[in-house]
């Protein structure tokens, strides 16, 4: 019986390059020059790090720059909120998005369900989703209508099997 899997992931060498990009940018850029800014991958987020509010946003969209220069897709990064750090300092810490959360899982198994599509059946199997059917062509068509739809986190669709 013909399957496929949905996931969501982000490619963390592309993240990594592109934090890296993002590092070098602000140390040479004169508006960040004495700020204390800074950009850090640690394990599963980014923090970021600067002298106020406004530079904070500056640098938020030099990162966003470097993301979608590297094709990362920008759903993916779950912003936090801005909290005040010592020495009259800002900070936000962002969330990378690794796997499909229950919640998610289930908007996604409902949307499904709601194309009416007959014999197709999907289950959450730990971070992915597993689709199965039995014609190509449907599945085919489940692919198509789960890229159209905007759920918020970036999808990928592997392991087709015929």
């Amino acid at each position: 019986m013909p399957s496929f899997d949905v996931s969501s992931e982000l490619d963390l060498q592309e993240v990594r390059n592109a934090v890296d990009q993002a590092s070098r940018e602000i140390a040479n850029r004169y508006d960040f020059k004495g700020t204390g800014s800074s950009i850090e991958l640690g394990d599963g987020e980014i923090k970021l790090a600067t002298a106020s509010e406004d530079k904070l946003r500056a640098l938020r969209q030099v990162l966003e720059e470097k993301m979608v220069k590297r094709n990362v897709s920008l759903k993916g990064l779950d912003w936090g909120d801005v909290e005040d750090a010592s020495g009259g300092t800002v900070r936000v810490t962002v969330k990378l998005a690794a796997g499909i959360s229950s919640d998610k899982a289930r908007e996604l198994n409902k949307f499904i369900k709601g194309l009416g599509l007959k014999g197709i059946q999907s289950q959450a199997q730990g971070d992915y989703l597993r689709v199965t059917g039995k014609k190509r062509d449907q599945l085919q068509e489940v692919i198509a209508a789960l890229k159209a739809e905007d759920f918020g986190i970036p999808l990928q669709f592997g392991n087709f099997r015929d």
